[in-house]
């Protein structure tokens, strides 16, 4: 069996710890047999355990303390701590594991009400779910989410070499926004998603760089932010914004633009590399 769990995009400008997309990066969990301790087999970096500790297994054990240990082997192709929603992949995919090992028959809202408590915010394993843009609340621990296509676009991710940890990426934020500006940043993040579902990326690209929540306040820890940024509007770009909580920087595009878009961005040697993806519609699934 293997559980397949893509990477995400969350944020995408105003939407806030609301709203995700699912990309074409993953996760995958092949769960090899039945063994007397939890033994993970992976080439990820070493700071990954390889046993109970991992977040894979702390999660399924939370969900069915009971489930008997196995072998497995993760793989993935999704960098890690940099904004597309590596940890977020786990979570689900530990939830998707016991849920198969169990034979919980979960379905998907209850997979997110699971993810969300544990995450604390679903933008990112919403998606990760349900595949597609999901939109997003938490309120009074219960998870109310749309699932919608996104606009044909193509999401040119540079992923820096250097990680931004969420804690510093939060604490340049500030305390609080005043009643006028946080009207003015929840009119923006409406605009953003109405064009969204509708299909026009130039509104939609003009409202996701108009962020009044977080953007401004991040872009300045992520010192290639403002060439990508030149050299995607200068070549036709809708929008480039920060993936998650960065580093990450993510530019939506025209598909007949995004090659040129992403040899630009590779031509200025950043210490990073540069990816094109495209969106997943399927989200969590499993392979027997």
């Amino acid at each position: 069996m293997k559980i397949i769990v893509p990477a995400t995009s969350a944020n995408i400008g105003p939407g806030f710890d609301s709203v995700g997309v699912a990309v074409s990066k993953y996760l995958t969990i092949e769960v090899l047999g039945e063994s007397d301790r939890w033994l993970i087999e992976h080439d990820l970096e070493r700071r990954i355990p390889s046993n109970e500790r991992n977040l894979l297994i702390k999660v399924a054990r939370r969900i069915a303390p009971a489930i008997q240990p196995h072998h497995l082997k993760m793989t993935s192709d999704i960098p890690l701590a940099r904004g597309l929603g590596s940890s977020s992949s786990v979570i689900v995919a530990g939830i998707e594991l016991a849920n198969q090992l169990a034979n919980l028959q979960l379905s998907n809202a209850e997979k997110l009400n699971l993810a969300t408590k544990i995450e604390g915010h679903p933008d990112n394993v919403a998606p990760a779910i349900y595949g597609n843009l999901t939109i997003s609340s938490y309120l009074n621990e219960k998870v109310s989410t749309v699932v919608t296509e996104f606009p044909e676009v193509s999401f040119i991710a540079y992923v820096p070499n250097y990680e931004l940890r969420t804690k510093d990426s939060r604490g340049v934020l500030p305390k609080g926004l005043s009643y006028r500006e946080a009207v003015t940043a929840s009119s923006v993040a409406n605009v953003a998603i109405a064009a969204l579902m509708k299909g026009d990326m130039v509104t939609a690209g003009r409202a996701i760089e108009s962020d009044r929540f977080h953007e401004h306040f991040r872009q300045g820890l992520i010192k290639e932010f403002p060439k990508i940024k030149m050299l995607a509007k200068k070549n036709g770009a809708y929008a480039t914004y920060l993936s998650g909580a960065g580093p990450t920087v993510m530019v939506l595009a025209p598909k007949d633009q995004s090659k040129m878009i992403k040899e630009k961005i590779e031509e200025q040697q950043f210490k990073g590399q540069v990816f094109e993806l495209q969106v997943d519609c399927r989200g969590v699934r499993v392979e027997k």
